[in-house]
């Protein structure tokens, strides 16, 4: 019994995480149908809890359980990589080279001259989907390890030949 309870609640958490996540990146058709299994687990795991209270390892099974469910959602988001980012990239190593690069790769590089507290940088804004993060942030270090990076989700993306790339399934062939 508490193997089962453990196994469903790891099932459940994992399901109420990813649906979570796709619900606040707007897949809400898709997180719709994730809710509809996760909660006819979560009402299974839960009456096996509740018809067996007296057992304090079933109580720590279920507890178990979620938080392994917690971890393992979050692994399989992370695999799934939904969405889009927003990379600043500010460098005084690499100049006018790492942006002509990047475009080569089928980023979508906005790029301009900036001035920092040592003199002149070159500052980029780059819109990558989240599948594409790590092979962007190598392709920047290898260019320029001193480059100062910083990324944040992109919501909502409008415009642009880039947009229309992503349409056509084009980008990074």
């Amino acid at each position: 019994m508490v193997l089962i309870i453990f196994s469903i609640n790891i099932v459940y958490v994992t399901f109420f995480t990813i649906r979570m996540i796709m619900t606040l990146k707007g897949y809400r058709y898709l997180a719709a149908g994730v809710s509809m299994i996760e909660v006819v687990i979560y009402i299974v795991g839960l009456g096996l809890v509740l018809d067996n209270l007296d057992q304090l390892q079933n109580l720590i099974a279920y507890a178990l359980g979620y938080g392994s469910g917690v971890i393992i959602g979050s692994k399989i988001e992370e695999k799934m990589a939904l969405g889009y980012i927003t990379v600043n990239v500010i460098t005084s190593e690499a100049g006018e080279y790492l942006p002509k690069m990047l475009r080569e790769k089928g980023y979508g590089v906005t790029d301009w001259n900036a001035n920092g507290r040592d003199g002149g940088r070159q500052s980029m804004q780059i819109l990558t989907p989240r599948k594409m993060e790590l092979k962007l942030y190598k392709a920047i270090q290898e260019i320029d390890p001193k480059a100062f990076i910083i990324a944040y989700e992109a919501k909502t993306i409008h415009g642009g030949f880039w947009v229309k790339t992503v349409k056509k399934g084009n980008l990074y062939k």
